[in-house]
């Protein structure tokens, strides 16, 4: 098929070409007195985007589910309890893992499209007076239904009771993209991946750990091997890997960094949240449909699920989006699988490119003979990006 195919997913998300350029390296010594200068530089760049002083960020070669195994081998001892709460296909499986690995769950069951509840976090912390719950465990950003939670009301949920467990938060697909404060908010262990909000392809974990979360690991007796903090932290401060490192993703990261820093993280998320608005405005003021978060404190601005009209297959209309208009959209996952497409707008976006990913699904509705306005989308998500602009907090 003629011409690019748009991706849409909310990751892996689209890599920049500069980017790209940047990976496109021989291989060299990873072992070589100059192979600091990039390990050094990346480990500082990385620092700004999870806004913290004191937290040490580690890389590993995997996808974000690696650094969800590292978080919990590494902080805690078999047997341990956490504190979760389950509203999508990923806060799912981080709870499927604890379990897997011999955890014990106290679940917070939440009905999908709301996010993580600082309340009933708070009433199981204050309950918890023997202080057997570890770690609290939040998804930030829930892909499948396109919730965000507020990670500060958990820690000050956490606060109220001055309950002691760790904090880990899940920000695969908020980093970069929806506002992360390591520091102010008092996280022990936030979790990402390359393929969303840093622009690269899927393959590198990303993770940062607090001094709390690293004096835990001095204790912990959970086995563990590859994914050790540690042995990362020990080689990371001369410069190296305790084992082979992805070259190129490294120069990848070094170059996406760049692009952060030129554009400013605050700009970023700001475009984010205007991008995202203008999404919204075609999927309820165009189209007249619904989104799967249920309220609009739980919006996503990296993603938004888009519900189908009872009695039509979002499957079909994410299919004929691909075969026909060369699309790729995000199917529903599990509970939603059927009933909601997804549009991921992540990473390096600008309006016209969202234009084609609205465009796109609107015609594949059409085909799918769900009873949208031809053209009302694409009219919505213009009125609002003609008449507003990026807003940067203060």
């Amino acid at each position: 098929m003629a011409g690019h195919n748009f991706l849409f997913v909310p990751g892996p998300s689209n890599v920049p070409n500069r980017i790209q350029r940047a990976m496109m390296v021989p291989m060299e010594d990873h072992r070589s007195p100059k192979f600091p200068e990039l390990t050094l530089a990346v480990i500082s760049g990385l620092k700004k985007i999870f806004r913290t002083q004191k937290g040490t960020p580690i890389i590993f070669p995997s996808s974000g589910t690696g650094c969800w195994e590292a978080a919990l081998t590494n902080c805690l001892n078999p047997g341990d309890t956490v504190l979760a709460s389950r509203f999508g296909q990923f806060s799912h499986l981080w709870v499927d893992m604890c379990e897997r690995l011999g955890f014990k769950v106290q679940l917070i069951e939440v009905e999908w499209g709301e996010g993580a509840p600082p309340d009933l976090y708070q009433a199981a912390l204050g309950a918890d007076k023997e202080h057997k719950i570890k770690a609290v465990l939040v998804c930030q950003n829930e892909t499948a239904t396109g919730v965000a939670s507020d990670v500060n009301a958990i820690r000050r949920a956490m606060d109220a009771v001055k309950h002691p467990a760790l904090l880990f938060v899940d920000a695969v697909s908020g980093l970069g993209c929806i506002d992360f404060r390591m520091d102010d908010w008092n996280v022990d262990v936030c979790v990402s991946g390359s393929q969303k909000g840093l622009m690269l392809p899927a393959g590198m974990g990303i993770t940062c750990v607090s001094e709390k979360a690293l004096a835990a690991r001095q204790n912990a007796t959970q086995p563990r091997c590859y994914f050790d903090y540690l042995d990362m932290v020990k080689n990371n401060a001369q410069g190296y890997f305790p084992y082979t490192p992805s070259i190129p993703m490294l120069y990848g990261l070094k170059e996406a960094l760049a692009v952060i820093e030129e554009e400013g993280l605050d700009n970023i998320l700001a475009r984010h949240t205007y991008l995202a608005n203008g999404v919204r405005a075609a999927v309820q003021k165009g189209w007249g449909l619904q989104l799967c978060a249920k309220d609009a404190k739980w919006y996503s601005d990296a993603v938004s699920a888009i519900v189908v009209p009872e009695g039509f297959n979002a499957a079909q209309v994410i299919e004929r989006a691909y075969k026909r208009y060369n699309l790729s959209l995000g199917a529903g996952l599990s509970k939603v699988a059927g009933k909601v497409f997804r549009i991921g707008h992540l990473g390096d976006l600008n309006e016209l490119m969202l234009m084609g990913a609205i465009a796109g699904a609107e015609m594949a509705m059409l085909d799918m003979g769900i009873p949208v306005k031809a053209g009302s989308g694409v009219a919505a998500a213009s009125e609002y990006w003609r008449n507003n602009q990026p807003k940067v907090a203060a």
